[in-house]
Parts: structure tokens; C-alpha cells; sequence
């Protein structure tokens, strides 16, 4: 994957999670701020988590109060180079903990 592709894949990325958030109709409030690549979610309780580009690793990194994880793009989905969890599934989760909202993709 080229630089090209990765802003592509990543900003296609931040912006299905914004329309999501945006979309959302649970009692939760979470606001959602991008700014150079960084996306923040912050909720009711001050806590947060971020979102960002890494370009020089083609990775995507999240970080929530349960951790941090980097993600590469593998066959379509964005995957931890640890876990192998899907981030989509690990990002709800998080924001399903740090909300006490159920949260879903």
C-alpha cells in the first residue's frame, strides 16, 4: 500500500465512524472532534479516546482507557497486529465501556 492509499483507506475510516456517531440515538453524549488526523471522542465522564493516522506504518492507532492498539489494513478490514480483532469491534467496545451505553457498528 502506498501513502496515497492509506490516506484514503484511513480517511474513508474516520469518516464512517463520524457519520456513526453522528447517527447515533442512544442516551450517550459523545462528541466527536477530528483535527489532522486525530480524532477524538470524549464523553460525559472526561474521559477519552483518540483515533489516528500513523502514516510512516500504514497503522491506524486507538487508544481508550482499556489500552492501546495499532491496526494494519488486511483483506479489507482494519486488523490489531496483536490481537487480530477488528477495529471496528474493538473501538464499540470501547465506547460501549467508557459511555455505560450499549454501542454497536
Amino acid at each position: 500500500m502506498n501513502d496515497s492509499e492509506f490516506h484514503q483507506l484511513a480517511e474513508t475510516l474516520l469518516s464512517t465512524i463520524e457519520e456513526h456517531l453522528d447517527n447515533y440515538e442512544g442516551d450517550a453524549d459523545i462528541d466527536c472532534e477530528i483535527n489532522g488526523g486525530v480524532m477524538t471522542l470524549s464523553f460525559e465522564d472526561g474521559s477519552k479516546i483518540i483515533i489516528n493516522k500513523q502514516e510512516a506504518f500504514h497503522q491506524i492507532w486507538l487508544a481508550t482507557k482499556q489500552g492501546g492498539y495499532h491496526y494494519d489494513y488486511k483483506q479489507g478490514n482494519w486488523v490489531c497486529d496483536r490481537s487480530g480483532h477488528e477495529f471496528k469491534t474493538k473501538l464499540a467496545e470501547a465506547i460501549a465501556f467508557q459511555s455505560q451505553e450499549p454501542f454497536s457498528f
